[in-house]
């Protein structure tokens, strides 16, 4: 594995750095936003689109596609140095639904017709999408959902309620994973991939505020929802599959290592201002900037198996279990470091960093459940990884 840049990735990262040196409204650089609380902004959804839309037009969101459906053919690594340098500008813009998970998807999985309709609207930037897998009662086990699609003559009913539905306020289409059968077994093989569009009749979107005080999530519900069956994707009951290639690139959508960096670097300079730096915390900080790395070298061992053609299973598991976990313990040293003024918000004269950390820390409980929990990630790197049997 080789991870050094080519000439011409550097050059991207040149260009990319200087965009967004001009493009990213100062407000979000000065907060040094991530993310994971950028929903906290009043003008988040208006800022967020608008960049998408100036990240489509230069052609970065789809620069790592085939030629044949609008993009160069380049290497996955364009993705990952436009990730990073969104994450050390703080830049919103980019859909990690629609753009990380639902363009490979279609890519593997889509019909011809699919991607014409679907992938351009991505690439642009113009098409924010959300992702409806879990359910009140069911997340990490995918198989067991319950809410149902009825076939009719020329489409699928649909009824039920999703949650966790990330920016479904806000989204123009979804992702929707439901069950077709009820009787098959295994469960797993009753399940269908359906895309939506959420001006649908009879969908509802709800808000829900996570800890941290954002509205981030969504519960969604499906009221006698029609939907074409054209808009099944890898085939009637076989969303599952479609599902699982589609988790091991939202494992790898997120660089949780660059954000943990932009948080190490504000508390390594608040300690320094503040005489804090005695050798406990010097030790603690040294050991997450090695954490730090040993993830970021993680995210582009799955990028570079991506870029030979390999598509990674337990790879993904491990990086986002690491990166994610990573970020609370980064958050935790946060809280420990600021002390009493961890408590305070970001409405308080005397917050340090615009009361980012304890925003960081109370959002980072979610890390270890969102995009498959910690627990499956083990499972799946015990299993795939090491070759363990099963234990359930």
């Amino acid at each position: 594995m080789d991870f050094t840049f080519t000439p011409e990735e550097e050059a991207f990262r040149k260009e990319v750095a200087a965009f967004l040196e001009k493009e990213v409204p100062q407000e979000y650089r000065e907060k040094r936003l991530t993310f994971f609380d950028m929903s906290a902004q009043h003008d988040w959804i208006q800022v967020h689109r608008a960049m998408a839309e100036k990240l489509g037009a230069k052609g970065w969101l789809s620069r790592h596609w085939p030629r044949e459906y609008g993009g160069q053919d380049a290497s996955p690594f364009y993705r990952l140095i436009l990730r990073e340098e969104l994450s050390r500008y703080h830049s919103p813009g980019y859909d990690s639904i629609g753009a990380g998970i639902v363009a490979p998807a279609l890519l593997l999985k889509g019909s011809e017709e699919q991607k014409k309709q679907h992938l351009p609207g991505i690439a642009s930037g113009k098409v924010i999408w959300c992702e409806t897998l879990s359910e009140p009662g069911h997340g990490s086990d995918l198989a067991s959902i319950e809410v149902f699609a009825r076939e009719d003559a020329d489409c699928f009913t649909i009824n039920g309620q999703k949650i966790w539905t990330t920016n479904g306020h806000f989204a123009d289409w979804n992702a929707l994973v439901v069950r077709t059968d009820r009787e098959v077994t295994p469960k797993y093989r009753g399940l269908t991939f359906f895309l939506v569009d959420m001006k649908t009749p009879g969908i509802t979107v709800n808000p829900v505020i996570n800890i941290a005080g954002h509205h981030e999530f969504n519960e969604v519900f499906f009221d006698d929802v029609r939907v074409p069956k054209e808009n099944i994707v890898g085939g009637l009951n076989k969303g599952f599959y479609v599902v699982m290639s589609l988790l091991d690139y939202e494992r790898t959508s997120d660089t949780a290592y660059a954000v943990a960096g932009t948080y190490l670097e504000d508390l390594a300079e608040y300690a320094r201002d503040n005489n804090l730096l005695n050798p406990i915390m010097v030790n603690r900080l040294a050991q997450l900037r090695a954490d730090c790395e040993v993830a970021r070298l993680l995210h582009y061992r799955v990028t570079w198996m991506q870029s030979r053609g390999t598509v990674p299973n337990y790879e993904s598991a491990m990086s986002k279990m690491y990166g994610f976990e990573l970020l609370q313990r980064v958050s935790e040293f946060g809280m420990e470091l600021l002390g009493q003024y961890s408590q305070l918000t970001g409405e308080s004269a005397r917050v340090p960093m615009y009361g980012r950390i304890p925003s960081c820390y109370l959002r980072s409980f979610g890390h270890s459940l969102e995009q498959g929990t910690s627990e499956i990630d083990r499972d799946v790197i015990a299993q795939r990884g090491l070759g363990l049997p099963r234990l359930r």
